[in-house]
């Protein structure tokens, strides 16, 4: 069904503060005068938050100070008012024990931060992984017009003449060491090459992973997603944004209105064209139940089963964002999608128009980076989700970023009961592991870490290493980073410290995993499993009070998104009663 815009002008929400000469607006007016804004600003034109998850402790967003005046200045073009709100910035560099765990609380905060106070529209100013679902997540809950605005990736690194992907090759330089290919001091002299430009991570990581999904949900302006954060390109896509916003709240034009199921299964086919992160599976799950779009992880299977990956990209390919965005970026990707069938033409966007609209004429400068479908990376790169005795309510794998000989793989478990577990013996030489083995880590998913943190690409046991291997089969309850790469099975659930079947494996049991069948099975007699269940107490951590409690007691399952039970709706925002 078509959009129609609301009639304009009429009374918004920020009036209910500032119109009327009463005691009450007086002292919600008069206060904001000490900025020194003049009288005539409060006639009832439409007040925009600027969302700011600017942060000296979330690196990646630490240029977002600056972008937050171009926003500012399209705006004011537009005929609104800016005012800029500071939110919770959940940092993935720094959070411990992971940003994940903090993902619920920020949307929390932030969906009363939107619903409590003046603004009528919403700019949502995000970058760093947890930052882009949780604000997503809290405009979802709340239903007032917003548009995302991404900080951007940073530029290439270069390390010796070789692309440095940030995270990817974090990895890879570990194991090098572990495997003793590369030196301590080359380590270090690496790492002066890592970062050498504000903004996110320059691979498909689970930062640009989630800029891809917003424009594919249509809650970002076309091209959003690729833009460096030091090209000039990315302030005019922000002041654009700035001047947007304000007919959206014209128009009444709403996250409802935006992300439909049509708009998350753009999102999905997006996610496996792009090789994009795992990690976005549980967000999208989350935001889904928020706006009340009822998401699957079988919607997952289902829209991404034959999307080949056609970015080539790491951690997937061999290219990094800057390139990406210099061969035509998403929209390239959206037009792709389109012509093969794969994409809801009709679905909404933040602009007012469809999706198709947006990228119809778009061109593909280099197919080297933006591959034609005969060159795909993979022609099934969707996230797979495997189900089992293992896995009842499922677990995800990235094909694109797996080794196609260990999709279909029968192994010796080798299990760690936790992450301490694992750092305490895997470099062991005495560890009786080999490359035919599956390594499994318990206890680290929502409850268990606790918040789910990126520790399920294991490394691998430097014995293995030094005979030139560099991937085995693994198996959580984890995330892992969407910078890493592996045939590493994630988020399966329930989780260990939920009593799933991955926390009664035993050392030495077979396991099977067949991602073409979906499979995944624990190779045990039925009763045995339902004895070790039966026998089963929890082993991980529990705390009695704090956010942390709280977490603890109220988070669901990966399989569902990993969201707090009490926070998934909308709420909309409604204007709660006066203050004085």
């Amino acid at each position: 069904m078509a959009f129609e815009p609301a009639p304009w002008p009429r009374r918004l929400r920020s009036q209910e503060w500032y119109a009327g000469n009463g005691r009450d607006t007086i002292y919600h007016r008069g206060w904001m005068k000490n900025q020194g804004y003049p009288h005539d600003l409060f006639d009832g034109r439409p007040i925009i938050g600027i969302l700011n998850t600017w942060s000296d402790l979330t690196p990646c967003n630490g240029h977002l100070r600056e972008l937050a005046e171009k926003v500012k200045a399209g705006i004011w073009e537009a005929g609104g008012f800016p005012v800029e709100v500071p939110v919770f910035s959940a940092s993935e560099n720094t959070f411990r024990p992971t940003a994940m765990m903090f993902r619920n609380l920020a949307a929390m905060s932030i969906e009363e931060q939107m619903r409590g106070q003046p603004i009528d529209g919403a700019v949502l100013l995000v970058g760093c992984d947890k930052t882009t679902p949780s604000l997503l997540m809290a405009a979802a809950s709340t239903d007032l017009p917003s548009i995302v605005v991404t900080g951007g990736p940073m530029l290439n690194g270069y390390f010796r003449g070789e692309r440095v992907g940030s995270g990817t090759h974090l990895w890879k330089f570990s194991e090098a060491v572990k495997a003793g290919e590369m030196t301590q001091d080359e380590f270090l002299e690496a790492e002066e090459s890592m970062s050498r430009s504000s903004g996110t991570c320059n691979t498909m990581g689970t930062a640009s992973t989630m800029a891809s999904m917003a424009e594919a949900l249509g809650m970002a302006l076309s091209g959003n997603a690729a833009i460096p954060a030091v090209d000039s390109r990315r302030r005019v896509i922000a002041q654009m944004s700035g001047r947007r916003i304000v007919q959206m709240v014209k128009d009444d034009l709403k996250p409802s209105d935006i992300m439909t199921k049509q708009a998350f299964e753009n999102a999905i086919r997006t996610n496996g064209a792009t090789g994009g992160s795992t990690n976005a599976v549980i967000h999208m799950l989350a935001i889904a139940g928020r706006v009340g779009v009822d998401l699957t992880l079988d919607d997952w299977d289902r829209c991404g089963r034959d999307v080949a990956t056609i970015v080539n990209l790491m951690p997937s390919g061999a290219y990094l964002m800057e390139e990406f965005f210099y061969a035509g970026g998403l929209p390239v990707v959206l037009k792709r999608l389109g012509e093969g069938g794969q994409l809801h033409k009709t679905a909404l966007t933040v602009s007012g128009q469809t999706i198709w609209d947006e990228v119809k004429d778009v061109r593909n400068w280099n197919e080297d980076v933006i591959l034609p479908l005969s060159k795909a990376l993979t022609q099934q790169g969707g996230i797979a989700v495997v189900r089992g005795n293992l896995a009842p309510q499922g677990a995800v794998l990235k094909p694109s970023a797996a080794t196609p000989q260990l999709l279909k793989h029968r192994g010796r478990a080798v299990v760690f009961e936790d992450i301490d577990d694992y750092k305490a013996r895997i470099n062991d030489e005495a560890l009786d592991i080999d490359e035919s083995c599956v390594m499994v880590l318990k206890n680290c998913g929502p409850k268990g870490y606790p918040g789910m943190a990126e520790v399920g690409n294991m490394g691998l046991p430097p014995k293995v290493l030094r005979k030139g291997i560099t991937d085995m089969v693994r198996i959580s309850d984890a995330r892992m980073s969407g910078t890493a790469y592996g045939t590493v099975v994630l988020h399966t659930s329930p989780e260990a410290a939920a009593g799933g079947p991955l926390a009664v494996v035993r050392t030495g049991d077979m396991i099977e995993l067949d991602v073409e069948a979906r499979r995944l099975h624990l190779d045990i007699p039925d009763a045995e499993l339902a004895a070790r269940l039966q026998a089963w107490a929890p082993s991980h951590e529990q705390v009695d009070s704090g956010y942390l409690w709280m977490h603890q007691q109220h988070v669901q399952g990966a399989d569902t998104g990993a969201d707090l039970d009490f926070l998934k709706g909308c709420r909309g925002s409604p204007v709660g009663k006066d203050s004085h």
